[in-house]
């Protein structure tokens, strides 16, 4: 019987044994790519100081996480939200003398004070890799074919990649299409949210045009690269070609590539590329992705991140294993045997068990499993 006490925060559920199998499967499929690529596991700790989270990464903001007083050091810990500060700390600490380009995987639990209304999980399952110390066309490629990968590894199809350019306002305002220090932050927000009328209020009136480089990737390429008349942007276009160029060598029409080179969602602190992973009959984004910069030693590293726990709501329930019921008295040895060869083995504790309900699909009779 439910009680009141067992209802769970907003934002929190538990996971299932056929919810849990799937994520579990999800994790290891994608692990598994991410370590065929050479990407080397690490486990960093789920609460830091708030300073150290906040510090390593631009556009973390540290108000959206769980934050309390370490009674040990009387200072401000933080329960994690994003793990890549942690991997950009770690790169810069521990792994400072490490050779570069180092290429680190992770996965772990975050948490957050509140979500958004589009997604209103307020704890997600984040696995990711990191590739630090590049910050070239080559090393982008690598992380966007890799999280592509991954991705397919665990189950998903229709994958497609919108790629953006989160300092594309920036670099323009430069010289290209000046902008006063004042008007950056409000022209940026326009365009995210696609506005015309608020984009020439906030004196963006020459970036209109962007608005319609959207869409298919060679279309919206060829669009951008006539708005860029000057070639401030010439060489960030050529890189997204060359990106673009390897998924499709690799996958031909298999991925879908778009390019939205406004969108700055979910690109808080990335620099000249970013990307979204979409894949068929999953609302909202699979993952996303990019260069950045590790705040304090200024590192360049470009990585992705994937939530297992939204996957899995469409990835394919694992093949369930074969489970053996060993009633009382059973032979220990040849149960040790059968779960050597990859069986699992439920044990009768008393009478009266039934061996179906508990969902077995053989039971140990003498030495060998019979189907019940």
């Amino acid at each position: 019987m439910t009680q009141p006490d067992d209802l769970l925060p907003e934002g929190l559920e538990d996971r299932l044994p056929a919810a849990t199998a799937r994520i579990a499967a999800a994790m290891n499929a994608c692990l598994q790519v991410t370590s065929g690529h050479g990407y080397d596991r690490v486990r960093p700790p789920l609460l830091e100081f708030e300073a150290s989270l906040a510090g390593r990464m631009q556009g973390v903001e540290t108000r959206a996480m769980f934050r309390f007083v370490d009674p040990a050091s009387l200072r401000t810990l933080a329960l994690r939200s994003d793990i890549t500060p942690q991997i950009g700390r770690i790169a810069s600490t521990s792994l400072a003398g490490a050779a570069r380009p180092l290429r680190l995987a992770y996965c772990g639990d975050t948490a957050l004070i509140r979500a958004s209304q589009l997604d209103p999980a307020r704890e997600r399952i984040q696995l990711g890799a990191e590739l630090i110390g590049a910050d070239s066309v080559a090393a982008a490629s690598e992380i966007v074919m890799v999280a592509i990968e991954a991705a397919q590894a665990a189950g998903l199809t229709g994958i497609s990649v919108d790629f953006t350019l989160p300092d594309l306002v920036d670099t323009l305002a430069q010289e290209a299409l000046p902008l006063a220090a004042e008007q950056i932050a409000g022209v940026r927000r326009e365009l995210d949210t696609k506005d015309a009328g608020g984009l020439k209020a906030a004196g963006g009136a020459a970036y209109l045009p962007l608005l319609y480089a959207t869409g298919p990737f060679e279309t919206a390429l060829a669009t951008l690269r006539e708005v860029d008349a000057g070639g401030a942007l010439k060489s960030r276009l050529d890189g997204l070609a060359e990106i673009a160029a390897a998924i499709t060598a690799q996958w031909g029409e298999g991925v879908r590539l778009t390019l939205d080179p406004t969108e700055r969602h979910g690109f808080e602190y990335q620099s000249w590329f970013g990307f979204t992973l979409y894949a068929e009959a999953l609302r909202g984004a699979a993952g996303r992705g990019g260069t950045y910069r590790i705040s304090g030693s200024d590192e360049a590293a470009t990585g992705f991140t994937l939530y297992l726990d939204r996957l899995a709501e469409i990835t394919p329930q694992p093949e369930a294993t074969r489970l053996v019921y060993l009633p009382l008295g059973h032979d220990h040895v040849a149960a040790a045997t059968l779960r050597a060869a990859g069986w699992r083995t439920r044990a009768q504790l008393g009478e009266g068990e039934n061996a179906a309900a508990l969902g077995c699909t053989h039971i140990l009779d003498a030495s060998e499993p019979r189907p019940l």
